[in-house]
């Protein structure tokens, strides 16, 4: 097989801080003509810094100290970069992670490819615009003759990653770098991505190389697989043995970390600790001391590369036939989270925490001098729903169907239009600021941004203090202290929110930039906690998250939830943690819930076509042969011009004449679960939806 990218021992240093950072440190690969080969590990482990290498984009810090990168034989960093500007977006294309921050935000769509177009391609302008329609149609941009003149704030995320594939794909690669390309998108249209990667490789015969931590995605597209741990690739096999038997230590507890199902009644595996930092010499395995079956001899000699089998090879010391039985017996500095059930607080058996009814959140759409309203955005349109205490209800959909509006209404950070949100029997909606603040310390939110949510120039110490101090806690007793005298110091009590969270309690001297995204979430989280909350709302915690870093939040909150008997409004598209973590499910769709359910109800007999749809776009780690993805057509319409009847009927494989005049009443296929879906009988009574 003939190679088209070859990579040989590479090293890429990053001047920052007294020491270089070796953030890629003598990695060696190839990829073949047509193949996609994936590139999997942790944030940090210098995955994105090799795709800059092969780009030769990397910051002003910087540089490639050693190695060669080939693309067909010839050597890319031989050559100068007027050269170099001729093989990116031609030969070699990349696809960012952020879309938002790599397109230009003063130029149209159609301007920005039309750069790439102009760089590569001799063409006129008619047969550029042409091009870019035709461009923009293949990444399934809907209307694209009058969107390709949009800018990118008028396009969705979705839109926009699928706009940043067609600029890529613009000058016809023989090379797409794939930079997380489905981290932030929804699985619908992450399974509309993914298939048109796939369509456009088969045409073309394009390689890929896929950067992700995501095992889903890696299972569905590549043929080789490379896991990459602290600036060096530690196991490299085909994709059927990697899923089947995957070698490494740091592979089998990637796979361990994995929520879903199965495991609802246990702890995660959790990796321990951080990934090492890079401006050390490392004299041993760079996995040492977080590594569950590590060797003394690992400590003081680094691993060399072994064969598991033809296709399959793995740098670690378990696999060295040299090594003698004995010396391979483990030293076992692994800790692995228990969830604790001790002190377990008491739960009312089916109590009530919070009911809201006919909830609508109309945002005016304002024109002309004097803003007057010439319509309105309906975010949230008549949602109705219950949180049990101590249970979890996880709230689904695509993004912009109003998850999180629906969220922050019933917190009142935002006001909602009409509808009644009762919190134990206290009614929320028009209560005055200082009628809330009595009682807002019962019920808080856990943002999904931690990083933006948490003060850049405030401690830890005070980010936690300032919402005790606003909402006078000191009176109550404190989470995990249990009821101490008033000379109780509030520093104790952040000491012992900090263990709570399993953060050491020196860090509270510390600043936000100084943690890593799964500690500031654990700070977010303790935050939530300060104030002695009965109802948590969850907006995507773990969505930004590596899946080893995310099983000890879901570890986390489900602790919270046995010791404490915290209830959760767990807002995610990850079906996985909803698996893994909720007791009901509600289906959201453009403001309205269309299906839900105890969780076993609505994700093994959906009943919603958009249920159906969404269960069925998930990436599957162990291959299914009778698995049938449903794509859905287009988009999410607009919530400021919703269709008419069925909102879905638009994108729905069984839409009805009936369907585009009216909406559906609740079909109850138990006490538990109802849809609205004209598929099903109806009930007479429609809940409160305005035509």
């Amino acid at each position: 097989m003939s190679t088209l990218l070859e990579i040989e021992h590479l090293e890429t240093l990053l001047h920052t801080g007294d020491a270089p950072i070796r953030a890629v440190d003598g990695l060696t690969l190839s990829v073949s003509p047509g193949e996609t080969f994936a590139l999997l590990g942790e944030s940090g482990c210098g995955k994105s810094m090799t795709a800059l290498s092969i780009m030769r984009l990397l910051p002003d810090v910087g540089e490639i100290v050693a190695g060669h990168i080939r693309i067909n034989g010839t050597d890319l960093l031989q050559l100068p970069e007027t050269e170099m500007r001729k093989i990116r977006g031609k030969r070699i294309s990349m696809i960012f992670q952020e879309p938002m921050l790599s397109l230009n935000p003063v130029l149209t769509i159609a301007e920005q490819i039309d750069e790439v177009l102009k760089q590569h391609l001799q063409l006129s302008d008619k047969a550029a615009q042409a091009r870019i329609q035709e461009l923009l149609e293949q990444v399934g941009i809907p209307d694209a003759p009058r969107r390709m003149h949009d800018y990118p704030f008028q396009f969705s995320g979705g839109m926009k990653q699928r706009a940043m594939i067609a600029m890529a794909l613009a000058g016809e690669p023989e090379l797409l770098i794939a930079d997380e390309p489905t981290t932030a998108l929804d699985v619908t249209i992450q399974a509309q991505v993914l298939d048109l990667m796939r369509q456009i490789q088969q045409r073309n015969r394009m390689a890929i190389l896929l950067i992700t931590h995501d095992l889903g995605v890696v299972a569905e597209m590549a043929q080789r697989v490379a896991v990459m741990y602290a600036g060096e690739i530690v196991e490299l096999a085909d994709r059927h043995d990697f899923f089947n038997r995957p070698a490494h230590p740091y592979s089998q507890q990637l796979f361990a970390s994995l929520p879903g199902k199965h495991k609802r009644d246990q702890a995660l595996t959790v990796i321990q600790g951080n990934v090492p930092s890079l401006s050390q010499q490392f004299t041993g395995c760079r996995f040492v001391d977080r590594c569950n079956q590590a060797l003394d001899l690992c400590r003081h000699a680094i691993p060399q590369w072994h064969a598991v089998t033809d296709q399959h090879q793995v740098r670690c010391h378990l696999f060295n036939q040299q090594v003698s039985v004995s010396d391979k017996l483990p030293v076992n500095n692994a800790h692995h989270e228990v969830i604790n059930t001790a002190h377990s607080a008491p739960i009312a058996a089916e109590t009530n925490l919070l009911q809201v009814t006919g909830l609508k959140v109309h945002f005016p759409i304002r024109k002309g001098l004097f803003k007057r309203a010439v319509g309105h955005v309906k975010a949230v349109d008549g949602v109705s729903l219950t949180i049990v205490a101590g249970k979890t209800l996880a709230l689904v959909g695509e993004s912009g169907c109003g998850k999180t509006t629906i969220g922050k209404s019933i917190l009142q950070l935002i006001q909602p239009t009409a509808g009644s949100v009762r919190f134990k029997a206290q009614e929320l909606v028009g209560l005055k600021q200082s009628q809330l603040r009595q009682i807002r310390a019962q019920f808080q939110i856990i943002f999904q941004d931690p990083y933006s949510s948490l003060n850049p120039r405030m401690r830890i110490i005070e980010i936690l203090q300032e919402g005790m101090d606003a909402l006078n806690v000191d009176k109550m007793h404190h989470v995990g202290t249990g009821n101490q005298p008033p000379s109780y110091s509030r520093e104790k009590q952040i000491d012992a929110l900090l263990q709570r969270v399993g953060l050491p309690v020196e860090v509270k001297w510390r600043y936000p930039h100084e943690f890593s995204g799964g500690q500031r979430q654990r700070i977010a989280i303790a935050r939530a906690l300060a104030v002695n909350p009965e109802l948590l709302i969850c907006d995507e915690p773990t969505s930004a998250l590596d899946v080893s870093v995310q099983a000890q939040i879901l570890n986390l909150l489900k602790s919270l939830q046995t010791n404490l008997g915290l209830a959760f409004l767990f807002i995610t598209h990850n079906i996985a943690v909803v698996e893994y973590l909720a007791d009901e499910v509600a289906v959201m769709y453009l403001g309205r819930i269309v299906e839900r359910g105890q969780m076993d109800e609505v994700t093994n007999h959906p009943k919603h076509p958009y249920t159906q749809a969404l269960l069925s776009s998930v990436p599957q780690i162990k291959p299914d042969p009778d698995r049938i993805i449903i794509h859905l057509k287009g988009d999410l319409p607009s919530p400021a011009t919703p269709p008419s009847g069925c909102h879905f009927h638009p994108r729905c494989p069984h839409v009805m004449p009936v369907c585009r005049e009216t909406y559906p009443s609740a079909s109850v296929f138990s006490a538990t679960h109802t849809t609205h879906c004209f598929l099903y009988p109806q009930e007479q009574v429609s809940e409160n939806y305005e035509h």
